[in-house]
């Protein structure tokens, strides 16, 4: 895979049991990729080792004056030198292709898996959390990547000089191995303190930037009221406990890097004192005493690497578990692809079914759907967009008796759109943002007229390149230089405009006055009719237009009927709509028994005479 070659056409299923399984995961899936950069990994250490033996080599062939043994030695450091300059030249484009397109992976399933859950990614997952997943996190994870093929190489290469030094010079090359693994052990039950900080550091980083999201997000209502020193406050707090942790977690990795160096420093004390013996002795030659201490200062070279591929293990380790827990996400938790129950009472394609309330839809009405709970209302507006709630312990809706969770998930999209509470308007143009997968029945100027954007298209028109077309005037990002009833109503035209033959809307007037909510009721009517709208609303205006209303009360659909009906048969319901608190409601239930005792025992009219 060469990063010219991204995006991947399938990133493929990721195993997601664990953070340490994704990585491996991950490992096998660019197999080819590390084998290459281990390949030229060790080509790039084997010709830094053998700089030493050359460099020996050219001392005793100065000490023997043998000039051809020294233009051989010159020759032979000349093909090393290509050596090392070609195979660095090969790995790092190696290993920078290994992190790019590991992180490339990762991003794509990340996309795809936020793709698969819509909306309901952020209320299974913090918004800070995807954010710290999607930037930060993969670039851990390529690290790790990049880095293990790099560790391999050089584990090979060590392996090979210390065999080599013990068949070369057994004493030196004895104190060499035996250096090397005193110089590695120790950082070994070190590791586990620098894992536990690492994750504590990720922990509250994480937490810092959901803070930092969430404040941004609601930054208009907190000028509102007056609480953005409050939550600057928090934030500073917050960003000094990441401060603290990240200083506890540098503190650790400074003590094995002096620990490191401590040791390695010993190593090569031991090789010089052990190596000026044997040669003042005459054992070994001053030529072989050059040969061995410059492989031993060779060693030091892939020693960094095995602490650098340490630390990208240590870090990679929560960002892998932090990914797993978005993909581990599923959007099919709760369904089945077989038929729960049938389709809806009359019969026609495009009839909802709700099994968790027992709300059912009819196909190509209007349908309003009054909940006295808001969080309950949006599991239900949820759960008719085809996704699970709660884990799955909810079943999504059932499209004509066909479990929408269970259906293929392009299918699911194209039949029912749900629009959130608060939908997200993305920058851009508003010709831009009315670009969207629709049928084509309905236009933007139709959508935009039904959602009574009119104000909207004035305020957006100065912006206006030239102060033309409004439709070229550029919407900031989340619609922030609009008001929250004209973002609504935008938001609105959008749903309009891709016409889905089901369509579910949750309080889609709630920021917007009762005469434009009057007429929004109106025109959507009209603009719908033959499609099935499910509107999630208390509002009177929409609920006395809705061809049926349907009340759910404690997670069940208990009546249904018009919007007039139901106020006068429903208590409850009548609580919910008219916003009356319990003791208004049990003394209109009061006077309306009083009145009907009344009315059995007043005397019936005398017959007249004839």
């Amino acid at each position: 895979m060469q990063i010219r070659d991204l995006p991947y056409s399938d990133p493929g299923e990721p195993d997601v049991r664990s953070g340490f399984r994704f990585l491996v995961w991950l490992f096998r899936r660019q197999l080819g990729g590390q084998l290459k950069a281990m390949l030229f990994g060790g080509l790039h250490m084997a010709g830094i080792a053998l700089l030493p033996v050359a460099a020996g080599a050219a001392v005793q062939a100065v000490i023997n004056e043998s000039g051809r043994d020294l233009a051989l030695v010159g020759v032979g450091l000349l093909a090393v030198a290509l050596l090392i300059a070609g195979a660095d030249g090969a790995l790092h484009r190696a290993a920078v292709t290994n992190w790019i397109t590991a992180a490339a992976r990762v991003q794509q399933l990340l996309a795809r898996r936020t793709a698969e859950l819509g909306g309901m990614l952020t209320r299974r997952v913090a918004a800070g959390e995807v954010v710290k997943v999607s930037t930060g996190d993969v670039e851990k994870i390529g690290w790790f990547v990049e880095s293990f093929s790099r560790f391999a190489g050089a584990v090979v290469v060590v392996v090979a000089v210390c065999a080599g030094l013990l068949v070369y010079q057994p004493e030196l090359g004895l104190v060499v191995t035996l250096g090397i693994l005193a110089v590695v052990l120790p950082m070994l039950p070190m590791m586990p303190a620098a894992t536990r900080r690492a994750d504590r550091e990720r922990a509250k980083s994480g937490r810092a930037t959901e803070l930092a999201s969430d404040t941004v997000a609601g930054l208009r209502v907190l000028r509102g009221i007056g609480g953005e020193e409050l939550f600057l406050s928090r934030y500073r707090r917050a960003s000094q406990e990441v401060r603290t942790a990240s200083v506890h977690s540098a503190r650790m990795w400074a003590l094995i890097d002096a620990v490191q160096v401590v040791m390695r420093g010993l190593l090569l004390v031991a090789v010089t004192w052990q190596g000026s013996r044997l040669a003042l002795s005459g054992d070994i030659t001053p030529g072989e005493l050059v040969s061995v201490y410059g492989a031993a200062m060779f060693l030091l070279f892939p020693l960094r690497i095995f602490q650098e591929a340490a630390m990208a293990f240590v870090f990679s380790r929560p960002s892998a578990r932090r990914a797993v827990r978005v993909l581990s996400l599923r959007r099919d938790s709760g369904g089945s692809a077989d038929p729960v129950a049938g389709p809806g009472p009359d019969g026609a394609a495009g009839g909802l079914y709700d099994p968790a309330t027992g709300l059912r839809a009819g196909s190509g009405r209007l349908t309003a759907v009054v909940c006295g709970d808001p969080e309950a209302a949006e599991r239900l507006a949820a759960r008719l967009g085809g996704h699970a709630a709660d884990g799955g312990e909810e079943p999504s809706a059932e499209l004509d008796g066909q479990a929408l969770d269970g259906m293929p998930l392009a299918d699911a999209r194209a039949a029912v759109l749900v629009q959130d509470k608060d939908p997200v308007l993305l920058s851009g143009t508003l010709r831009e943002l009315l670009d969207v997968p629709s049928s084509g029945r309905v236009t933007d100027a139709e959508a935009l007229a039904a959602a009574q954007c009119s104000d909207v298209l004035d305020a957006v028109a100065r912006s206006a390149p030239g102060g033309g077309d409004p439709m070229d005037a550029r919407v900031t990002e989340r619609g922030r230089s609009l008001s929250g009833g004209q973002r609504q109503r935008l938001a609105l035209a959008r749903s309009l405009v891709t016409d889905p033959p089901v369509l579910v809307l949750d309080e889609p007037t709630s920021a917007v006055d009762s005469h434009t909510e009057a007429r929004i009721a109106r025109t959507v009517r009209e603009l719908r009719a033959g499609r099935t709208t499910v509107v999630m609303t208390s509002s009177p205006l929409l609920l006395d237009l809705a061809d049926e209303v349907v009340f759910v009360h404690e997670g069940t659909a208990v009546a249904s009927g018009t919007h007039r009906g139901l106020l006068g048969d429903v208590p409850a319901y009548r609580a919910v709509v008219t916003r009356e608190t319990d003791a208004e409601q049990a003394a209109a239930d009061g006077d309306t028994e009083t009145s009907a005792r009344s009315d059995r025992s007043a005397p019936e009219p005398a017959e007249e005479s004839v």
